[in-house]
């Protein structure tokens, strides 16, 4: 049987929790954001010394991307029992 004072405890232990889980949510956001602004950075640094570099710097994100996908696609578990449209 548990008493009021162990639930109070447990929710307290929760709402912790929940705040430490937030503060590294916020902290996961603004490291993100800090990463694209210095990408941004030294890509715009590189297009004004190198004119084109922005545009080559994107074909080869989109290349790098679509290889991403296919070798997560390869990867990827087929799972029989699913339609065929959602494997």
């Amino acid at each position: 049987m548990t008493t009021a004072k162990d639930d109070h405890r447990q929710t307290s232990k929760e709402r912790i929790l929940m705040e430490q889980i937030n503060s590294l949510k916020r902290e996961d956001e603004m490291l993100q954001n800090i990463l694209a602004v210095d990408v941004w950075a030294i890509a715009k640094t590189m297009d004004e010394f190198h004119p084109g570099f922005w545009a080559a710097f994107m074909k080869n994100r989109e290349q790098a991307l679509k290889r991403f996908m296919d070798e997560v696609i390869k990867a990827k578990p087929v799972d029989v029992k699913r339609p065929p449209f959602l494997r």
